[in-house]
């Protein structure tokens, strides 16, 4: 049976949307498993290395627009700056970890899709449906929940900054989501273009960052392996997530591939035996009919 274009064309971002939630869960799943073993920054420069990788195998292996064309300079150049922008936020992230309490930096990360719809919105001029908005809310309330553990009366709050690192880290990626968005826009946008501005943009940020805060100390092959495998995954969950927004809405895309939380929760509970609460039922639960409605 012949599918109609409509469908084909909701496949196209619909697809890779799907296998970067995937991506995105099963290796959140194992930092999750492997924290104790890795800093931050460790796993920030195994990332970048991991980016390198995927993006630049891809790009060489697929057909393309010429990279350094003048006409697709200004695509290349808002693709790059989305990128360290992106990074720049994850180190915000960070810090903000560091500095404040894991419970509630967590849950206000997952927040970012949310103000992604904002600015898709009100700076690409993007609406959606009554229905899917609604549909889209329940996504990313869904998120929310899941991310939400009780504080623990037990942990230091070094200091207040790390309310406006929080804010600042969720500006950054909603940031980065609408100027990619946009970038497409341009002459010779590219997809497979675009994995070379996110590996550049991965190394200006995320690179030097984990160089000069998790390069000391000794490394171990232990160490490669248990960081390297859920940065590849994280990698190709962010080559999944450059393809959807072309093709797709951002203020759809964003919430959808930002469910990964349910994968991760699966993950927990199936390979780390963790209980889940009727809470995280109610969110799962939650997403997934926010997932068929938005679509």
């Amino acid at each position: 049976m012949s599918t109609t274009p409509a469908a084909t064309a909701l496949l196209v971002w619909l697809t890779p949307s799907m296998f970067a939630l995937f991506l995105y869960g099963i290796g959140q799943g194992l930092v999750k498993q492997y924290i104790g073993e890795v800093s931050p920054a460790r796993f920030c420069l195994y990332f970048v290395l991991a980016k390198a990788m995927v993006n630049l195998s891809w790009f060489f292996t697929h057909d393309h627009p010429p990279l350094l064309s003048a006409d697709g300079r200004p695509f290349l150049e808002l693709g790059a700056l989305a990128y360290v922008i992106d990074g720049t936020g994850w180190i915000l992230y960070f810090e903000s970890i560091i500095a404040g309490p894991i419970t509630i930096v967590g849950t206000l990360s997952a927040a970012y899709p949310a103000l992604t719809v904002l600015f898709a919105r009100i700076f690409l001029g993007e609406q959606l449906g009554a229905t899917q908005y609604t549909a889209v809310a329940l996504v990313i309330g869904g998120c929310l929940g899941l991310s939400y553990s009780p504080p623990d009366a037990t942990a230091r709050i070094l200091s207040r900054r790390w309310i406006p690192l929080a804010f600042l880290a969720l500006t950054c990626w909603a940031t980065s989501n609408t100027i990619v968005k946009h970038a497409y826009s341009f002459a010779e946008a590219s997809e497979v273009n675009l994995m070379v501005c996110n590996t550049l943009g991965g190394i200006l940020s995320l690179g030097l960052y984990g160089f000069l805060k998790g390069r000391q100390g000794a490394h171990s092959a232990r160490e490669y392996l248990h960081s390297f495998v859920p940065m590849g995954m994280m990698a190709g969950g962010d080559l999944g997530v450059m393809i959807a927004s072309r093709y797709g809405p951002i203020s759809i895309v964003i919430p959808l591939t930002g469910a990964y939380p349910v994968v991760t929760l699966a993950f927990a509970a199936l390979i780390l035996k963790e209980r889940i609460s009727m809470l995280q039922y109610g969110c799962i639960g939650a997403i997934i009919i926010g997932m068929v409605f938005c679509t």
